[in-house]
Order: structure tokens, then C-alpha cells, then sequence
């Protein structure tokens, strides 16, 4: 995206003149509450039009009408909420997620068993997505950005709220499926960042404050913070303009 510029109705603008390029592989997206992130996600999932600017995947502009439904079959999107379909069945509701973003009711309905298989909800595939526990609720948002083949997943805080056995799943999950596509996962927790990432970018108050590989912003970390910390401590050292 380059010199993009967005505001919500009547409010101050969450993003100014702001610019990003990300490369493929696996990337954090850091920051505390309030930090533009989850606008950041809307602009790239193309939810969301910036006021200036452009955002572009393999060429395809979010600004052509031409271009902008080929660009959302390429991204795959898990907003914070997912929330389910009444009255849809888990693999249904994969189905449907295809069947948005373009795809026939026969070649949704094929690609739904192998979405939810990867995630690990075959086994509830008949079950209504009402009765899925949080966790698994999540899982199935995973299955709808995965259904379609999406180049480029985008997940809006996926593991807020959930248990510590929970983002364990979520955590092997991640390792199982970056191989297929790229993500980009918005967090305001710093556990596990050098298991699962390749990549950071710290955003805040509307600003990029660090992108780099993982391996360089865990050496922002003051000498002597235990292994296990230095994560949290580099966020903190970067927000706090002390690095």
C-alpha cells in the first residue's frame, strides 16, 4: 500500500499518507489498542476504501472495480468476530464463505471438506456452527479464508479471548498452514512471536515504529532480559521510544 489515508465518519483520520510493503512468509502485526490495526487489515482485505492512495496485490488495484473482485479471491480475511451462520451446518458455512468470494455452489461445496479437514473440524462437519465452542469458532473463520485458495490470509487479534491450551492449537495451526499461504496476524500479545513468525511490524497511533525480521526486533531487547521476555521487552522499548 502507498500513501494511503483513511478516517471513520466523523473522526480523526487512523491512518495518514501511510505506506507499507510486505513480503511473502508469516508476519506479526504488533500494537497496542487503538494502534490503526485493525482499520490496517480492513484496508488490505479492500472492506474498507482509503480516501488516498493505493493498495495493490500481483498488480491488481483495490481502486478498479475490474481488478477488485480478482484481488479478494487472492486474500482471505478473520476479522476479531466470527460469528455463525443460522441454521448452517460447519462445512455449510465454509461452503458459503467459497461461494462469496466468487467460487460455484459445486466447487465451494468441494473445496469446503478440504478447508475444514486442515483446521481440524472434520469430524464436526454436519454440526451447526451455532453450537462450536470459541475455539472452535475461530477455526472455522480459518476454514472461510482458506476455502477459496486465498494468496494472503489477514487474522484481526485471533487469539484474544482464548484459553492458553487454545492458542497452542492455534499456534500449531499456524506452523502447519504458512507453508500454503502468506499471513499477516494482528496481536497486541507477545508470547511465542519467534515460534510462529518470520516477520514483525510494529504499528502505532497510525505509525510503522519497526518491520523487520523477527530475529532483529527480538535484538531490540535490553542485554540480560531472559529468553522469554525479550519479546515483551522489545515491544515495550519500541512503543516507548526508549529504542
Amino acid at each position: 500500500m502507498t500513501d494511503c489515508s483513511f478516517g471513520y465518519r466523523r473522526g480523526t483520520r487512523v491512518l495518514e499518507d501511510f505506506s507499507l510493503r510486505l513480503d511473502p512468509g508469516c508476519s506479526v502485526l504488533l500494537g497496542p489498542n487503538g494502534a490503526g490495526k485493525s482499520t490496517l487489515l480492513g484496508l488490505i482485505a479492500s472492506a474498507f476504501r482509503p480516501e488516498t492512495g493505493r493498495i495493490t496485490l500481483d498488480g491488481l488495484d483495490t481502486r478498479s472495480r475490474k481488478d477488485r473482485k480478482a484481488y479478494r479471491r487472492k486474500v482471505g480475511w478473520l476479522p476479531q468476530q466470527v460469528r455463525p451462520v443460522p441454521g448452517l451446518s460447519v462445512r455449510e458455512q465454509a461452503a458459503y464463505a467459497g461461494w462469496l468470494k466468487g467460487m460455484s455452489r459445486s466447487e465451494a461445496w468441494e473445496r469446503s471438506e478440504q478447508a475444514i479437514g486442515r483446521v481440524g473440524l472434520a469430524p464436526l462437519a454436519g454440526r451447526r456452527s451455532a453450537a462450536l465452542s470459541g475455539g472452535q469458532l475461530r477455526r472455522l473463520g480459518i476454514a472461510q479464508t482458506l476455502v477459496h485458495g486465498a494468496q494472503l490470509v489477514l487474522m484481526d487479534e485471533p487469539t484474544a479471548g482464548l484459553d492458553p491450551v487454545q492458542r497452542g492449537v492455534f499456534r500449531e495451526l499456524i506452523g502447519e498452514l504458512k507453508n500454503l499461504s502468506s499471513f499477516v496476524v494482528s496481536t497486541h500479545q507477545t508470547e511465542d512471536l519467534a515460534e510462529i513468525y518470520d516477520a514483525v511490524v510494529l504499528l502505532d497511533r497510525g505509525q510503522v515504529r519497526h518491520q523487520g525480521p523477527i530475529d532483529s526486533f527480538l535484538a531490540l531487547a535490553p542485554e540480560g532480559v531472559p529468553p522469554e521476555r525479550r519479546a515483551e521487552a522489545a515491544y515495550a522499548g519500541v512503543v516507548t521510544g526508549e529504542v
